[in-house]
């Protein structure tokens, strides 16, 4: 009997280690995802001639362009993890959030995202076992880099992060026995599909006593620094501070794909530098602060920014993540009021991404997951 639709309860999301992924323990399964949107597009150059109307063919010039996004609900930083950005945890050193985005050798050939699908009406991380996933369709979407990462902190909304990813191809194929698919990567130098065999764990509920569930937005706390007098026109932080409303932290990787004569796909899509993390801002304001713009500009400060996110319901102030916006610059700062409403106060920070191992500038995260995601 035909499938009548597929809806959220069905599908999953995993993401490969490399390309060229195809054991079992470099495949991993995203939690607390939301939504997942994907498509692709072909740039076709027509084919005209005197003497006819119609074009006599449509050729393709460029490499397609695979896009996906998905959000998800953030949690202890495993999917940060997973999706190769670098999350300090335990006695770890702190070290550059996206390290391993900004080193193109380190993850040769990008990442493979597959969206699994259950049949209809099944949730598809009760099915357990080695051939849990036979029969069941799948989507992959082959060599995909990261191409942006934020994250929306906001009063009455659980925590959210957003991802962006820039592929070269796209597949579909149905599961067999122990877990078994097709790769949707390809060899970028050849352009011909690398069709191994892949294997991926069985679904995760991701449950339990241990587990996150979700973070709370009455557990986020924003320690601002030298930046708690606002600069000029509101207190920040403190117990008299600003009433923060919303926060959300901007890292676009944007990329420019590399082609070459002989070679019908991009051989690499490569960071364009230099990348400018976006941190904003929006209060109620209930205190100004004293200050000078002319004192603000001549110092021209630089100072970290610190967003944490405890754990539900601990009482020892144990964190699930945090987020260190290192040396982040006042960009602007607005104030807005009127009749019937707060007013309310905007502000726009900005940090600049340094290389893996500059630890003084860019963004730095730590999580507390205690199982690495591969």
């Amino acid at each position: 009997m035909a499938r009548n639709r597929i809806i959220y309860q069905s599908e999953g999301v995993y993401i490969s280690r490399q390309a060229t992924s195809t054991g079992s323990g470099d495949h991993a399964q995203l939690s607390r995802v939301q939504s997942a949107n994907y498509n692709f597009n072909i740039a076709r150059q027509d084919v005209n001639q005197y003497g006819e109307l119609a074009r006599i063919d449509s050729i393709v010039l460029e490499s397609p362009t695979v896009s996906m996004d998905m959000s998800y609900y953030i949690t202890d930083g495993q999917n940060e993890a997973a999706l190769g950005f670098y999350v300090a945890t335990g006695t770890q050193a702190f070290s550059q959030f996206p390290s391993g985005h900004i080193d193109d050798s380190t993850v040769s050939g990008g990442r493979n995202l597959y969206i699994v699908t259950s049949n209809e009406g099944t949730d598809l991380n009760n099915f357990t076992g080695a051939s849990s996933l036979s029969g069941k369709g799948c989507i992959g979407v082959g060599n995909a880099y990261l191409t942006d990462y934020s994250i929306e902190l906001a009063v009455g909304s659980i925590p959210t992060a957003t991802v962006s990813f820039e592929g070269s191809n796209m597949n579909a194929f149905t599961f067999s026995g122990t877990n078994s698919g097709t790769s949707v990567g390809i060899n970028q130098e050849s352009g011909t599909a690398l069709n191994s065999v892949i294997r991926l764990k069985e679904p995760d509920s991701f449950t339990g006593a241990a587990v996150v569930t979700a973070l709370r937005p009455g557990d986020v706390t924003i320690n601002f620094g030298i930046w708690t007098t606002g600069g000029l026109i509101s207190k920040l932080g403190g117990v008299d501070g600003a009433h923060i409303q919303s926060a959300s932290l901007s890292l676009p990787l944007g990329r420019t794909p590399i082609e070459r004569l002989g070679s019908k796909f991009a051989f690499a899509r490569t960071v364009d530098f230099p990348v400018v993390a976006t941190l904003t801002l929006n209060g109620v304001q209930n205190e100004t602060a004293g200050g000078n713009l002319v004192d603000l500009v001549n110092a021209n400060p630089k100072q970290d920014i610190t967003i944490s996110v405890k754990k539900p319901g601990t009482t020892t102030n144990e964190l699930a993540v945090q987020y260190i916006i290192k040396r982040a610059q006042l960009d602007s700062a607005s104030v807005s009021s009127s009749i019937g409403s707060n007013k309310t106060s905007d502000f726009t920070f900005t940090t600049q991404i340094g290389g893996a191992n500059d630890t003084d500038n860019g963004i730095q995260m730590s999580g507390s997951f205690t199982t690495a995601p591969f």
